[in-house]
Order: structure tokens, then C-alpha cells, then sequence
């Protein structure tokens, strides 16, 4: 999370070539076997009657791929058992699975968990599987992954480490005909107008109707989806290119100070709203516009849980003065290198399986939001899907670091979430707030190594 100089762009470049030069060696040497008709069934064989564990979130992505799993198993006779655990517990929960030799086999990743899980050896390299032509799909395209995704996701250093599942960009949701019935015929393209134009006729406290909700509950939600989203727009950013504190910049400020005035506009209590809270909020009508995750369209647009489906449309965030610079978040699924071989090829199979291309569409229809690039070209699932246009616009020039991916992020977390939470609330200024947070900052940073040499400044 850093304002990149030339340098670090250089070297992010020379990276990334590394990285898909890997990639393509990897695709060259599955297309060559690819003679030898591998199928999944064949591949699985070795493998029957294997159990394997995975780690889903209560999310309409895990939902999707548990209805297609008899899919699998049936075709492979490997059973897939999966625990449902509470995103804030899932870290700690798989965290304490590693270091215990538990029983987690599919890893679940998320983008601000990659330098943790892999920097100290939890993840089994993807190219264990890809270099083993019994494993390897020759139809497995890496390629055909969006690059923000494979590279933020799945990748730390030159090395991929699991495949995008569960795949979030941030998007506006809004109720077109609340909008209309306003006097407005399309969605705010900037932060200013929604502020400045769009919210004054939105609102109307006397009926508890709003304009907009943040879900801004303290936790990963208030440091992820609340602050971090109103800094990039802005030109701001948590950390430089030294990894010091950014937030009390010119660029940080303004955007923590937009959050703060825009609060007038929103419902009372937001500070306690999580994920499940905004949603809620537009689905019954009584807020215009929130900016959740792609993931929640299947939510917002089901009838049994949204009252606004015939009004319900999709954009693309807010730009803002630094332009469209839309919140990214997401999962992928790895293989927990403690595992037994047979486990760990087991969980290659159904990773490699449930990620595929040949998924994509049946995962989007269940309910998922697919990493795939070709899926999106569908014509019938752009009719079919409103969010898949904006989507694909924010991954393509979306922000890769939009948090930092390297292991001390969870501490670093509960810093902007506590103080981030006492600057909504008016306890503190943005001023005293941000310099909380980047003194405490500094000093887990320092304590890790990352001023003194002992560890590479990479994100």
C-alpha cells in the first residue's frame, strides 16, 4: 500500500515478467501432455475415496461452489467436508490449524493474508501440481485469470500459491428509482457530485431515508471497506514507498474528511453497520446507494431478501480527484503444504476443478463471481448479470495494493480500526486520528524489520 516511485515500478514490472514467464512455462508444459486426453475422472482415480477439508465464509461464493460439489465428488469419488467459519474468525482459525498440524487441507486466502500464509511456508506452491502431468488440467490457463486478481490474490514474490475464488471488486449499488423519483437519470460519477448533489435530495431523516450507507463496523470492515476506500480516490494511501505513514498527507486527509462530512447523509448507527446491515439498508429500500462487494449482487437481486429487484442497478464506484480507484478484495483457495500427498493432490484437483474455466459460467449462475476473464465476454451472462460490466471495468485499471498483503497487516488492522472508529464517532480528529494510527504503525513496522534492512519492503 504505497505511493510507487519509478523505481518500484521497475521493479513490479520486472516481477511481473518473472511471474508470467513462470506462468507460460507452466501452460507450455500442460499443453503438451495435453495429447494424452487428461480428464478429471482419470486424474482422480489414485485419489478415491480421499476426505479433504476446506475453510468456506458464510458468502454467496462458498454457497455457490457447495451446489456444485456432488458435481465433483461424483465424478472423482473425493469427498469435500467444509467448515463454515465467520470471516473474522477464519484467519485465526486456520492460522491455529497450521501451527497445531490440524486438519484444514484447502486454504483459504484472502488478498491481506498471502504474505503470512506464504512467508512462512503454508501454502504449497501451485507448480508442485503443474509440473506434474497426472495433476495438471492442460486446460488450467493461469493465463486466462484476470491479472489483478492471480497477481494480488494468489501470488506472493515470483511464486502463485493458490487460484482467485470468490473474487470482489467494489461496485455502487443503487436504486434507480429512487433516483429517478429525484430527478436523476443515472448513477453519481464522482465522490463530489454523490456527496454534493445526489445526497441533499436523497436524504430525508424525517421519513429514515438516506442517501447512502458505509458499513464501517470496527473490525477488518472499518479498516477495509470504510477507511481504505475513501483514501485512493483521493490520491491518499496508508503507507509511502518507505513504508511510513501516509495518512496525515494533504491526499489522505481529504478523503478521511469526506467520510466524516458524509456521515450527515447516512443512517444513524453506521458505525455498527457491517456487511449484512448496508445490504439490508438497500434491499428494503430505506438508503439509495451503498458500495459493497460484486459478490452481494446475488443477494440484492433475489426477491426472498431484496424488495427493490425491479429498481436495483450496478456501476462502478465513484471516481474521485485521483479517478476510479475502486475497492479490491477477494480469496483464493491453496493447498496447506503440511498436508498427507494424497490430501494435497486431492485439494489441487478440486481447487484446479472449481476454478476453471469450464466452471466459470455454472459458478456464476449458482451464485459465485468467477476470476475468469473468457466467462465475462458471454453475451448471455452480460444480459444476465448488470454487475458484470462494472466489474470487469474496475478490475481492469482497479488498485492492486488497495491493502497491504505482507504478514503484519492483521496488527496493523485493528490499529485503523480502532481509531478510525473513534475519529466516525467524534472522539478524536482526523488529525489526531491519523497520527495515532501512523505512530502505531511505525512501531510495528519497525519492530518487524522493515526499517532497519531485515525485511524487504514489499507489499
Amino acid at each position: 500500500m504505497s505511493v510507487i516511485n519509478v523505481n518500484k515500478n521497475m521493479e513490479g514490472d520486472a516481477m511481473r515478467k518473472k511471474l508470467w514467464g513462470a506462468i507460460a512455462f507452466a501452460g507450455a508444459l500442460m499443453t503438451s501432455v495435453s495429447a494424452m486426453a487428461w480428464t478429471l475422472e482419470e486424474a482422480a482415480q489414485p485419489y478415491k475415496g480421499t476426505n479433504i477439508k476446506a475453510i468456506f465464509l458464510d458468502r454467496p461464493g462458498y454457497a455457490a461452489a457447495i451446489k456444485l460439489l456432488p458435481e465433483f465428488e461424483k465424478k472423482t469419488g473425493i469427498k469435500v467436508n467444509y467448515e463454515i467459519v465467520p470471516y473474522e474468525n477464519s484467519r485465526e482459525r486456520q492460522v491455529l490449524d497450521f501451527t497445531g498440524g490440524g486438519e484444514i487441507d484447502v486454504v483459504l486466502t484472502d488478498v491481506v493474508w498471502i504474505g503470512e500464509f506464504a512467508g512462512n511456508g503454508w501454502l504449497e506452491p501451485v507448480k508442485t501440481f503443474t509440473d506434474d502431468a497426472k495433476l495438471a488440467d492442460p486446460k488450467l490457463n493461469l493465463k486466462g485469470f484476470f491479472p489483478i486478481l492471480l497477481e494480488s490474490f494468489g501470488t506472493w514474490g515470483d511464486e502463485v500459491y493458490g487460484l482467485p475464488f470468490d473474487n470482489y471488486s467494489g461496485l455502487l449499488y443503487y436504486n434507480k428509482c429512487t433516483l429517478q423519483q429525484a430527478g436523476f437519470d443515472k448513477p453519481p460519477a464522482t465522490w463530489d457530485e454523490l456527496m454534493n448533489v445526489y445526497a441533499p435530495k436523497l436524504t430525508d431523516t424525517a421519513n429514515r431515508k438516506y442517501a447512502y450507507a458505509l458499513q464501517s463496523r470496527r473490525g477488518e470492515t472499518q479498516s477495509a471497506d470504510s477507511f481504505m476506500r475513501v483514501l485512493w480516490p483521493f490520491g491518499g494511501s496508508l503507507l509511502d514507498d518507505k513504508f511510513k505513514s501516509n495518512l496525515n498527507s494533504a491526499q489522505s486527509q481529504a478523503g478521511l474528511k469526506f467520510r466524516q462530512d458524509l456521515m450527515k447523509y447516512m443512517p444513524p448507527g453506521i458505525v455498527d453497520y457491517d456487511h449484512a446491515e448496508a445490504v439490508n439498508a438497500l434491499a428494503q429500500g430505506n438508503v439509495a446507494m451503498i458500495t459493497e462487494w460484486s459478490a452481494f449482487y446475488s443477494t440484492l437481486s433475489d426477491p426472498s431478501k431484496s424488495k427493490i429487484t425491479d429498481c436495483l442497478a450496478v456501476a462502478t464506484e465513484p471516481a474521485g480527484p485521483a479517478g476510479l480507484k475502486p475497492a479490491l478484495g477477494g480469496f483464493s483457495l491453496g493447498v496447506n503444504a503440511q498436508s498427507s500427498d494424497a490430501k494435497k493432490a486431492a485439494s489441487w484437483l478440486f481447487i484446479q476443478w472449481v476454478t476453471s474455466e469450464e466452471m466459470a459460467k455454472p459458478y456464476i449462475e449458482a451464485g459465485g463471481v468467477s476470476g475468469r476473464t473468457e466467462v465475462y465476454k458471454d453475451a448471455d451472462i452480460q444480459k444476465r448479470y448488470p454487475f458484470v460490466a462494472p466489474m470487469v471495468a474496475s478490475w481492469d485499471g482497479g488498485v492492486p495494493d488497495f491493502r497491504p498483503r505482507f504478514a503484519e497487516w492483521p496488527e496493523l488492522s485493528e490499529v485503523v480500526a480502532e481509531w478510525g472508529t473513534r475519529m466516525m464517532l467524534g472522539n478524536v480528529s482526523i488529525e489526531q486520528g491519523a497520527q495515532s494510527i501512523g505512530a502505531r504503525m511505525e512501531e510495528i513496522l519497525g519492530q518487524a524489520g522493515y526499517y532497519d534492512g531485515s525485511k524487504p519492503l514489499r507489499k
